[in-house]
């Protein structure tokens, strides 16, 4: 007999009146002994042929030593961009029907563009931990608005809430390698080292992630857990330890076009193309790697030795965790499943970068001095991203990158392993596949239903399918129907081995937009444009792409101007709202999307209760030693520093501050030629005045503290820098009109932080 109680439990005991005539009951234990686990790793930006066994030169043993004992997916698809792919990937369903058509910085205005994932869409940590496993989350998170991720929340989008237990990572899209912006479950911490300590980002989440693991399997060994490790690896910035990067000199002399032919060749050896598979041209704007200039090859060399060391350093994370899985006899009955999100990254430009945020400012690139500074490529004082032609090698046979609905942006390597399961250890398959396929094939493999009502809200339809069947019959035919592709207005449909696909111009009609027709079944690498000779197909193609597009939440397509992305994240209630912004430290570390804008100009005034002595320590960071600002007290003196990459402008004070409270005041006005006028002043008094000669519209990835500093913005001191005085008020004040060039800026950035 079941009673329902007071607290709305479904009692299935007796309630007498006195523990004489009741008897007890407790619910049934939703841990099923011997349950397998599931370990979920996520790459970023990585190509298709990047790991060793999908036919690159570059190092991957672990990877590699997973394939080979598992499976390798020749034909897994993605939506071409970070937050999309992640909420396909945990939810089963398709991006624009959990809202995130593009990155989870911005909400349109439409529902297929929110930033977060609705509660109707449970994750795969909601489900598995409601089916009694530990759920963990480390490393990259991106499925929260961004302008949500300050200490003031909302938390509603953040890991915990979205079904995880633990948490440990950086909630956007890139971070710093040896700076990292760390929240640990719903608060933000300090990296526990710096790059003189060896500390390194991907080595950490590997080491909180065994932590999680070792904690429930030493106290609940009976319990499974799912671990979501999502490695900020190959986002830019590419930044190793140096001994990986020593390892890496010189192997790339030979330039892109060589290592694409020998990537090439090496894929039809391993079986991960077919062996009729035409390289697909040069996209547009790479050149020939013999028309570069000395300097030009020299750089873009040095630049992928980069990637190609944190790849490798990657690589050696991956194995530490197997190795910590075969310690704990948890391996063999865990399903661990390797994969990227997108294709090889084109934020790079034609030269590939050194310092990403001139990119974001539109500044270009000089190559001549950029190899003046060639050691530095890879370590903190770079924030360096490959050129397209390095890029393209990256997703060799295939053409364009991530952003493009085209197979150099969709299709992607994908891994599965389970010893207890899958025996077909080293094969290929070849079935059409996308990243909505996760989550059921997770489901099913571990006997689990998908529920229909989550937490009390009914569940929409999931519309990916199990790709169990393909663990024990390679040529297992998968119930599934058309897909579709929308990415920034790039378009494409697949459906039973056919492809249609249009590379859109943004600010062009899209009716303009010129649709290829590819069939995939026998033209892997989209080498053959058959739209013409076949214009019957193609238009059944398109027509179906308005169909699923009108079926899954694609619509409106959108190509409005960039400030209609950022509308929904000035609104009140956000910190970005306002142009007043008044702080009490000690305060949490502030991340980028929070801060005041440091584009137009600003006022800032601080209160503080200087101590004896020097004194000396941050009073405001913003940013990292690749740019920002920073003022602080050294010798006792009042300094402010804004960094353009390496190029320091100084304002220091002639004499020290004496003991007391004071009033600090900083004011930059922008100037109409770009620069900006520094006035800095102690008690209403100047005691500095200077001119900054190019005020950037976006100064930094990382974001602001007060009273310390995250990361050093310049050499004169090591993080965190802590002032030793009191910072009572620290008041911030911004011109409301906000510059052309800053909107296009932060749009820039927000886009390449995927």
């Amino acid at each position: 007999m079941t009673t329902k109680t007071p607290s709305g439990e479904d009692f299935q005991g007796v309630i007498g009146r006195t523990i004489a005539d009741s008897k007890p009951w407790w619910p049934a234990s939703k841990i099923k002994a011997g349950s397998p686990n599931v370990v979920l790793v996520v790459l970023d930006d990585t190509g298709f042929s990047h790991f060793g066994c999908y036919g690159s030169t570059l190092a991957t043993p672990n990877i590699d030593a997973l394939a080979a004992g598992g499976l390798r997916f020749t034909s897994f698809h993605t939506t071409a961009l970070c937050s999309p792919t992640r909420a396909c990937l945990l939810t089963g369903r398709n991006h624009h029907a959990v809202g995130m058509r593009a990155i989870s910085n911005f909400d349109t205005g439409y529902p297929n563009m929110r930033g977060a994932i609705p509660r109707s869409a449970a994750t795969l940590a909601e489900i598995l931990r409601d089916n009694g496993y530990g759920a963990f989350a480390a490393g990259k998170w991106h499925l929260a608005p961004m302008s949500e991720c300050s200490a003031a929340g909302p938390y509603t989008n953040w890991p915990l809430q979205k079904g995880f237990d633990r948490y440990y990572g950086f909630l956007q899209g890139e971070t710093d390698q040896f700076f990292p912006e760390l929240t640990h479950d719903n608060h933000f911490i300090d990296a526990p080292g710096g790059p003189e300590d060896g500390y390194h980002v991907s080595e950490d989440i590997v080491d909180r992630s065994a932590g999680m693991i070792r904690d429930l399997h030493s106290l609940v060994p009976e319990k499974p857990f799912f671990l979501y490790l999502a490695f900020g690896a190959m986002h830019s910035p590419h930044q190793a330890p140096q001994s990986y990067l020593d390892k890496w000199r010189g192997k790339f002399d030979a330039g892109w076009d060589v290592a694409r032919e020998e990537w090439f060749a090496r894929q039809k050896e391993l079986g991960v193309i077919p062996p009729d598979t035409k390289l697909a041209p040069h996209n547009p704007g790479v050149r020939p790697w013999t028309d570069l200039s000395v300097n030009e090859q020299r750089f873009a060399a040095r630049l992928q030795e980069a990637f190609a060391a944190m790849l490798e350093h990657t690589d050696d994370q991956i194995g530490r965790l197997v190795a910590f899985l075969k310690s704990i006899d948890q391996f063999d009955d865990t399903l661990f499943i390797v994969m990227s999100d997108n294709g090889a990254s084109q934020e790079g430009g034609a030269s590939g970068v050194l310092d990403e945020m001139k990119w974001f400012n539109g500044i270009r690139e000089s190559v001549d001095e950029a190899v003046l500074r060639l050691n530095d490529i890879g370590g903190p004082n770079s924030h360096s991203n490959i050129p397209w032609g390095w890029a393209q090698a990256g997703n060799t046979p295939l053409k364009w990158y991530k952003q493009n609905t085209h197979g150099g942006g969709v299709r992607d390597p994908l891994i599965m392993h389970w010893p207890n399961q899958v025996k077909a250890g080293g094969e290929t398959r070849g079935q059409f596949c996308h990243v909505i396929d996760i989550a059921p094939t997770i489901l099913d493999a571990l006997g689990i239903e998908t529920p229909t009502v989550v937490a009390g809200v009914p569940q929409t339809p999931v519309h990916g399918v199990s790709l169990k069947p393909t663990f024990a019959d390679a040529s297992a035919a998968l119930d599934r129907g058309p897909q579709y592709f929308e990415m920034l207005g790039h378009r494409g449909i697949w459906k039973d081995g056919w492809k249609a696909v249009t590379h859109h111009t943004p600010g062009q009609p899209f009716d303009e937009d010129r649709w290829e027709l590819y069939h995939l079944a026998e033209d892997f690498s989209e080498h053959d444009d058959l739209a013409e000779t076949n214009p019957e197909k193609l238009k059944e193609m398109v027509d179906l792409w308005w169909a699923e597009a009108q079926t899954h939440g694609v619509l409106p397509l959108d190509d409005r101007p960039a400030m209609a992305l950022f509308r929904a994240s000035m609104r009140p209630g956000l910190p970005a709202s306002r142009n007043r912004f008044v702080y009490y430290p000690p305060l949490s570390h502030l991340v980028s999307d929070a801060c005041p804008s440091a584009a137009r100009g600003w006022t800032t005034s601080l209160q503080l209760e200087h101590p004896a002595g020097d004194g000396d320590g941050a009073l405001i960071a913003r940013g990292s030693l690749n740019s920002g600002f920073v003022l602080f007290v050294k010798q006792g003196r009042l300094v402010f520093d804004y960094n353009e990459f390496h190029h320091h402008t100084r304002l220091t004070a002639a004499t020290p501050l004496t003991p007391g409270p004071h009033d600090i005041g900083l004011v930059v006005t922008r100037t109409a030629d770009g620069g900006g006028d520094v006035v800095l002043s102690v008690d209403g008094q100047v005691v500095a005045s200077g001119r900054v000669p190019r005020l950037l519209f976006i100064v930094s990835s990382t974001g602001m503290d007060l009273g310390r500093s995250l990361s050093p913005v310049v050499d004169d001191y090591v993080a965190p820098f802590a002032y030793p005085g009191k910072i009572a008020k620290v008041v911030f004040e911004t011109p409301e009109s906000m510059p052309k060039g800053e909107v296009k800026a932060q749009v820039r950035a927000e886009m390449v932080r995927q």
